[in-house]
């Protein structure tokens, strides 16, 4: 996204022993080991410090975020805090939130537990919903400057210059998957023009229920990362599963929360539908990009297979027609 970041791109450099150096320069001191957790565009860690506070430190990805771009991220995630949203910002320590140690930026936060949000749970999804109103009666308050927008050249067009370049997608599959791709891109880029000018504002930008952690308090927010300026139904439309009659009960009681605290332009249901489209092609963008990661391999090694690639022909046809469908719809719904 930008690339002025410190120049070690290399996470190899990243030995325990490192890492543990970079930490007490903070004056942060460990007293256990690092225990690394789900993570794959940075590196994270879980560790236990002095006082028996457990603390999660975030080495961020070299050349993909600004630093501005990461002190704009972790300000929006403060200012939220501090309006009593159950995010989980960065520490300040030393005065700063972003600190740098030999060519890595890096972050500290508050350990918190949970579990997993289940989107079936119809008034846990009630209390997601008021609270993403919420964060987004925040957001609007001004936009991002630094971070990046969603937007068919960004999250779109980029990826797919780049997949139909690809050279690791078999040569039995390079037309139905370059011509699906294609369609796909055509039709969205047809979609969004139709839908027209949406309010842009600062978002959480990747609110899938993996990112949200259930206590008996309730939920709270993690990982603002992927923050962008975008329409708000780019935060809701994540949450949504099941058929079309489950993903319109699930909206509605959505809606029910968000609109207590954040009016909802119901214009941005067509977008639903192109903002999906819009991930499946950037995943498999983000999957090719980073496979010399040798994370990534490991971690997701079904990737790159031929089988994977006749998924994602038969993907792209799905999405194709459910772009031409009808976009989701509330009829029985009134505020």
């Amino acid at each position: 996204m930008n690339k002025d970041n410190p120049i070690n791109a290399d996470y190899a450099l990243l030995t325990p022993d490192f890492m543990l150096d970079a930490i007490e320069s903070t004056g942060i001191y460990p007293a256990s080991g690092l225990m690394a957790l789900n993570s794959y565009e940075n590196r994270v860690y879980q560790f236990t410090g002095d006082g028996e506070l457990r603390y999660v430190v975030k080495f961020y990805r070299p050349a993909r975020w600004s630093r501005e771009q990461i002190n704009e991220e972790h300000s929006f995630s403060i200012e939220l805090a501090e309006q009593e949203i159950p995010v989980i910002p960065p520490l300040e320590i030393n005065g700063t939130t972003l600190h740098e140690y030999k060519g890595f930026y890096f972050a500290l936060f508050e350990c918190r537990g949970g579990r997993q949000f289940e989107v079936d749970n119809l008034d846990h999804l009630e209390w997601v919903g008021r609270f993403m109103g919420r964060i987004h009666k925040v957001g609007q308050s001004k936009p991002f400057t630094q971070r990046v927008t969603l937007n068919s050249e960004n999250f779109l067009i980029e990826p797919q210059k780049f997949l139909l370049g690809y050279e690791e997608i078999p040569d039995y599959l390079r037309l139905p998957f370059d011509t699906a791709l294609n369609l796909i891109v055509s039709l969205t880029q047809k979609k969004l023009e139709e839908v027209g000018q949406c309010t842009q504002q600062r978002l959480f930008g990747d609110c899938h229920p993996g990112n949200i952690l259930w206590t008996d308090n309730g939920p709270h927010f993690v990982d603002l990362d992927d923050s962008v300026n975008g329409p708000a139904v780019q935060d809701l439309w994540m949450m949504l599963s099941g058929d079309r009659a489950a993903q319109s009960l699930q909206l509605e009681v959505l809606l029910e929360g968000y609109n207590e605290f954040c009016d909802f332009d119901t214009k941005e249901l067509q977008l639903i539908e192109p903002l999906r489209a819009m991930r499946m092609v950037n995943y498999m963008y983000w999957l090719a990009k980073r496979w010399s990661d040798p994370a990534f391999p490991h971690n997701f090694p079904w990737f790159n297979t031929p089988q994977y690639w006749e998924q994602q022909v038969l993907a792209l046809k799905e999405q194709i027609a459910q772009l031409q469908e009808p976009p989701l719809t509330l009829p029985d719904f009134n505020f």
